[in-house]
């Protein structure tokens, strides 16, 4: 296997999207899973599906009406939690269900089903110049929000209440935090998927649990997880013909699998 890939400019847009993006959604993916908020990438995700639809029956850029839809449904996630405390699971089911039933239907009055299409699977080596620039420019502000306030997401992550008590602004924190996860799937679903990019975000941090022992080490493993199923799955995707996205996702689960039978023998022998 070659690199004879990386002559040419689409593989290239791919290589540089995908790796920002292994790295982004996996740092916002860390604060996601461990609030037990999993499933707000499969909302975002649909939401940003029902964006896409509505921008390309309105005639406007699909990835704006994607953006505007996922910090729509972010929103309104976090309206929601507020009126069911305890319950934000169900915040993120009413979201869910609300963004699947749009996009079906919108779905419907779509001019042009390839284009619509193309987002449920993504299209990471179709990126233009300009997708590109946003997908970079998108991705580097989600990783430099995460590093900046690493401490404050911590504390938030731990325990709201104490984290407050600490004196951190927890409501301006959490619509930050809010607007970064809309901004990071909307533009991961241009590239991976709108149906992908939420694994993207939850197996590098489920490969992260399986060895991570703090949370620098959580983000460090997740982030390295999401750069390796990134390039691999590319790398991969090139040589066989298959779908990036599909593939991407794939080589995660692999890792994962790798991981989890690392520590499984690993305890065995220990105890042996």
């Amino acid at each position: 296997m070659g690199f004879d890939m990386f002559e040419y400019a689409f593989m290239q847009h791919a290589f540089v999207a995908g790796l920002v993006m292994g790295v982004a959604i996996p740092c916002i993916g860390v604060v996601v899973v461990l609030r037990h908020l999993s499933m707000m990438g499969d909302a975002l995700s649909h939401a940003s599906l029902a964006g896409v639809a509505g921008g390309l029956v309105a005639g406007i850029d699909p990835v704006i009406g994607s953006i505007v839809a996922c910090l729509l449904a972010a929103g309104s996630t976090e309206f929601v939690r507020k009126h069911f405390a305890g319950r934000q699971e169900l915040a993120i089911a009413v979201v869910l269900a609300c963004s699947v039933g749009l996009a079906g239907v919108l779905s419907g009055f779509t001019p042009n089903a390839a284009s619509f299409s193309s987002f449920l699977f993504g299209s990471i080596v179709a990126v233009s110049d300009r997708e590109l620039a946003v997908v970079v420019v998108v991705g580097l502000a989600v990783v430099a929000f995460c590093a900046t306030f690493r401490r404050q997401l911590l504390l938030v992550t731990l325990d709201e209440q104490q984290a407050r008590l600490a004196g951190v602004t927890t409501g301006a924190l959490n619509v930050a935090f809010v607007i970064a996860t809309a901004l990071a799937i909307s533009v991961g679903s241009r590239t991976v998927g709108a149906l992908i990019v939420s694994s993207m975000m939850v197996v590098p941090v489920a490969c992260a649990l399986t060895v991570a022992r703090s949370w620098r080490q959580m983000v460090a493993v997740s982030c390295g997880c999401g750069l390796a199923m990134s390039a691999i799955g590319l790398v991969i995707s090139y040589a066989l013909g298959l779908k990036p996205g599909g593939t991407i996702v794939l080589v995660g689960i692999a890792i994962l699998a790798l991981l989890a039978a690392g520590k499984s023998l690993a305890h065995r022998n220990s105890r042996g």
